[in-house]
């Protein structure tokens, strides 16, 4: 058995022609949708990058536990049960934050690796002068201006060189059995990015300050053109990795390895481009944009070909997926259930809602139905714990400081795991931005404009909530946290 994962950062459905657009030029992914089944109801998990990843690499949800951070010596890793079983797994990435102090351990738990550097704030490009900041709308980083010397042709990309790399290790192993390769573009992921050949199609006319770095924060009055030209500078970016990733499929066809290789699309979440006067994601309530995400799964062969499926989905099931495709059996406790019975026999999903969110903010659900978005009961936002053993703060260049650790204590804190861990409060207030509960039908009001919370459908949402709560082991305090007194343990 041979099966390819193919991740996109970032990546906003409504950008994909298989969801409906028909403005964006990507080929590839739709020539991929095509011959596979395409999910139309798969949500994200944890977000964002490294929770998301781990959600992806254990099989279980991680926003109720913990924020960003690597993997935990508790945790049992989709490529160490491959490898155990005798299947090679290897990494093929540019999505720096894996080699980060933060995201620690994700990529030692494959039989192979390689980065290929450049992408965002990758300390890549070696240059002691700074270069002088231009006028610019948004972000503007002066490591990435440093990494973007060394990029002239879109081959010198680093999510074109990931796909390339990919490509290498096929044509040095396609013809093995039993592997699994994760191929990991970092793009669409901000700065959005890509040669002016990718740009022109979209007949950009823009003449402002530079404007390729999204900030997380509304949309100003007067900038509609500036905000074109963002969305735009996104759909070549997205060109660029659509391209790329054309030639992978090809170099799949050439080998005939799409007769015997199970191929799985996706991304860890979308990002808001000018979507109700937003952009970025982390500080916004999790919106549809962010949250329902694209899933195409291509079988050996093309079987169920252009099938579409209905049934809730979310990123944890990607582990009891590859596994149950690989004849694995595992033993630790997950939150997924395998594709495979839905994709085959259109079986229904065992999953009554689908839970999802970031640490510390909202905690959100659907039922494929509704979409309840529940916020903290208190202003402070406690209790708030975060539980781990690995540093879980984002630090690109040094170990977290002793003050992450105030109030830390020891102890079997998690029911899930005998391995004791650390508990330590995090400060986290609750932000306007995501202050109120919110609560939408999906089928006449997907745009999530008109709040039905404080009406008595609200009820029969909270009682899903909690119950899907309760499945996926929420800590006690988070329920406190979120004024549900009827999930009390």
């Amino acid at each position: 058995m041979r099966t390819v994962l193919i991740l996109l950062d970032s990546l906003n459905r409504n950008y994909l022609p298989a969801y409906g657009n028909d403005w964006v030029r990507s080929p590839n992914t739709s020539r991929l949708a095509e011959q596979s089944v395409v999910f139309d109801n798969h949500w994200i998990g944890s977000a964002p990058c490294m929770p998301a990843r781990r959600d992806l690499l254990t099989g279980r949800l991680h926003f109720l536990e913990r924020d960003w951070g690597g993997l935990e010596p508790f945790d049992v890793p989709l490529p160490r049960l491959l490898r155990q079983a005798g299947v090679f797994a290897h990494l093929e990435t540019d999505h720096y934050h894996y080699f980060h102090v933060g995201g620690e351990n994700y990529h030692s738990a494959f039989s192979t690796w390689r980065l290929h550097r450049g992408q965002e704030n990758d300390v890549w490009v070696s240059r002691v002068e700074d270069l002088p900041e231009p006028e610019h709308l948004g972000q503007w980083g002066q490591q990435y201006a440093k990494n973007r010397t060394a990029m002239r042709t879109d081959a010198d990309f680093p999510t074109p060189r990931t796909f390339q790399g990919a490509i290498n290790w096929l044509q040095a192993n396609g013809s093995r059995d039993d592997w699994f390769l994760w191929v990991e573009g970092f793009d669409p992921h901000e700065p959005f990015d890509a040669p002016e050949e990718f740009l022109a199609p979209y007949g950009d006319d823009y003449r402002g300050p530079l404007y390729n770095w999204s900030g997380y924060g509304r949309v100003a009055d007067g900038q509609d053109a500036a905000h074109r030209h963002l969305r735009r500078r996104y759909a070549a970016t997205l060109s660029m990795a659509d391209q790329w990733l054309g030639r992978l499929l090809d170099e799949l066809e050439r080998q005939g390895r799409m007769q015997d290789t199970l191929i799985i699309f996706t991304t860890d979440h979308g990002h808001m481009l000018g979507e109700r006067n937003l952009t970025g994601k982390n500080r916004w309530h999790c919106w549809n944009q962010l949250a329902h995400i694209p899933l195409l799964v291509r079988l050996p062969g093309g079987a169920h070909a252009g099938e579409r499926r209905s049934q809730l989905t979310q990123n944890v099931d990607l582990f009891p997926t590859v596994l149950d495709y690989h004849g694995i059996p595992f033993a630790n406790p997950v939150h997924g259930e395998s594709w495979r019975p839905m994709i085959e026999a259109n079986a229904p999903a065992r999953r009554r809602a689908a839970l999802y969110g970031w640490h510390g903010q909202t905690v959100n659900v659907t039922d494929g139905r509704h979409t309840y978005l529940r916020a903290p009961a208190r202003a402070d936002n406690r209790p708030l714990l975060r539980y781990f053993l690995t540093p879980s703060a984002y630090h690109q260049h040094d170990v977290c400081g002793q003050e992450f650790y105030q109030g830390a204590e020891l102890g079997r804190f998690l029911p899930w795991t005998d391995c004791p861990v650390l508990r330590a409060p995090r400060g986290c207030p609750r932000s306007p931005d995501w202050a109120d509960t919110r609560l939408h039908r999906l089928a006449d009001d997907y745009a999530q404009e008109r709040n039905l919370a404080g009406t008595a459908l609200e009820e029969t949402c909270e009682q899903v909530l909690v119950e899907a709560m309760r499945i996926h082991d929420a800590p006690v305090e988070q329920y406190e946290r979120l004024g549900l007194a009827r999930g009390q343990r």
